[in-house]
């Protein structure tokens, strides 16, 4: 039998400042291997280079990882800072109208960190750039050393961080029979408003919200703020929300 496809969004990146690259983490590509069993593909996140139409007629099932780059605050009506660059617009062109796409038509579309903040941005809300600069709010960037170098060691940065609770009776807490969760947090940029179209059903102890769902999707259109995608082979979070997706995804290739 033929295993599912499952799309995983490329991210602009320069190879010794020479080469331009379309790139997609290594754990992404095993998360959907070991815990979906769908074959993974890699598009690139560049309108020159995918057509959406052509991509969601192979597709089964789109992954929207994380980034280094932030999306562009154009996209919510902000005015873009150095400081908080960099950006891939050539990302956000095809990542929105994609998300818009694939909760339309019923196409299994499961986001991670910046793919968490796209989906926000899809359905009308808006980031802050800095989510720890506001009141009350904890540092959710990865661990550093004292010299400022992010820390050596993954287990440290992929690390447990803070509590996320959930939506009783939510669509997580019903995946992960529970309503309350640890997770890690390696992100600068978070949501600021929930978008119309957006229904929050995590949120950690500091108030930031971690988990989204697409208020009318026709199939699974979820999103979390932290990196499911670091440890989901034995993580009791994220490997029940990745057989989540890939039992949506093998459905979807069995029904269209």
């Amino acid at each position: 039998m033929v295993r599912p496809v499952i799309g995983i969004i490329g991210n602009a990146h320069s190879v010794e400042n020479r080469f331009t690259v379309q790139m997609a983490g290594q754990n992404n590509l095993q998360a959907v291997v070991d815990v979906t069993g769908a074959l993974p593909l890699i598009f690139a996140g560049d309108p020159h280079l995918t057509d959406i139409e052509d991509l969601l007629a192979v597709v089964d099932g789109i992954l929207l990882t994380g980034a280094r780059a932030n999306v562009h605050p154009s996209r919510f009506g902000l005015a873009p800072d150095p400081r908080h660059e960099p950006y891939d617009e050539g990302r956000d062109t095809v990542a929105l109208p994609l998300i818009e796409a694939c909760v339309e038509r019923g196409v299994p579309v499961f986001g991670i960190c910046r793919g968490f903040q796209e989906m926000n941005v899809a359905g009308g809300g808006s980031l802050h750039p800095e989510i720890r600069e506001l009141p009350g709010r904890i540092n959710h960037r990865m661990p550093r050393l004292d010299t400022g170098e992010i820390h050596p060691d993954p287990t440290v940065v992929f690390a447990d961080r803070h509590e996320v609770r959930l939506t009783p009776d939510g669509i997580f807490a019903q995946i992960l029979g529970r309503e309350s969760i640890r997770v890690n947090s390696l992100h600068g940029q978070g949501v600021l408003d929930i978008g119309p179209k957006i229904i929050a059903e995590g949120v950690a102890e500091d108030g930031t919200i971690e988990a989204i769902r697409f208020r009318d999707a026709r199939g699974f259109a979820l999103g979390v703020q932290w990196h499911a995608e670091y440890d989901p082979q034995e993580n009791p979070v994220n490997r029940p929300l990745f057989e989540a997706f890939g039992d949506a995804v093998r459905a979807y290739k069995q029904n269209r």
